[in-house]
């Protein structure tokens, strides 16, 4: 990766984004000693302009932030990290230094990786677990059920129960995907690949 810092400062921009909502989380700033210790321990560390030192996202409040994939972008002089943060980012305790409220926009992920948690950590009093359990043909049924339930509330007039239906029905899709392994990003990948095609 050849990083064009800041020939003055010795810094580089470094946008912080969360891998599973894709909200922006913050703005910070390396230098190359910064860059190596992130790739080293797989943790954000910046450079601090205000203590003119190394500083490790979480140092003192444990909200690291845990990398997931570095990139570059096109003119070589501001990085993108994906990261999961552990913790609130900002130190007002919100999600993002952004005074934005936070979107249900990308819900969908974190929602997939609940449901794959909540399988994975056998939660005993779990709806999600449990219908997992009861395998492909109950799970398959749901999502049939939902979405006939769906079809039904969409020839009526109240959009709140159809609304909720249409939750219904994606939420039990996903406990299907995790049956069958797929994610979210596969079927995107195919929806992606027909546009280009038409």
């Amino acid at each position: 990766m050849n990083i064009k810092y800041d020939p003055k400062t010795g810094l580089i921009p470094v946008i912080i984004q969360d891998s599973t909502s894709m909200q922006v989380l913050m703005l910070g700033y390396m230098n190359a000693a910064a860059f190596q210790k992130t790739q080293e321990e797989q943790r954000v560390t910046f450079f601090s302009r205000s203590k003119n030192r190394l500083w490790t996202k979480g140092e003192s409040s444990g909200h690291y932030l845990n990398v997931n994939s570095v990139d570059l972008d096109c003119d070589q002089d501001t990085l993108l990290i994906k990261v999961t943060a552990m913790g609130p980012t900002c130190h007002t305790g919100e999600s993002s230094c952004f005074s934005d409220p936070k979107s249900p926009k990308g819900f969908l992920y974190l929602l997939q990786e609940i449901i794959h948690n909540r399988i994975a950590s056998n939660e005993q009093n779990s709806y999600t677990n449990n219908l997992y359990k009861r395998g492909i043909n109950k799970v398959a049924q749901k999502v049939g059920e939902e979405a006939v339930e769906l079809v039904i509330e969409a020839k009526d007039d109240n959009i709140n129960l159809f609304k909720n239906e249409a939750a219904d029905l994606l939420f039990h899709l996903l406990v299907l995907f995790q049956m069958k392994h797929v994610k979210l990003e596969d079927i995107e990948a195919i929806l992606e690949l027909r546009s280009k095609k038409a």
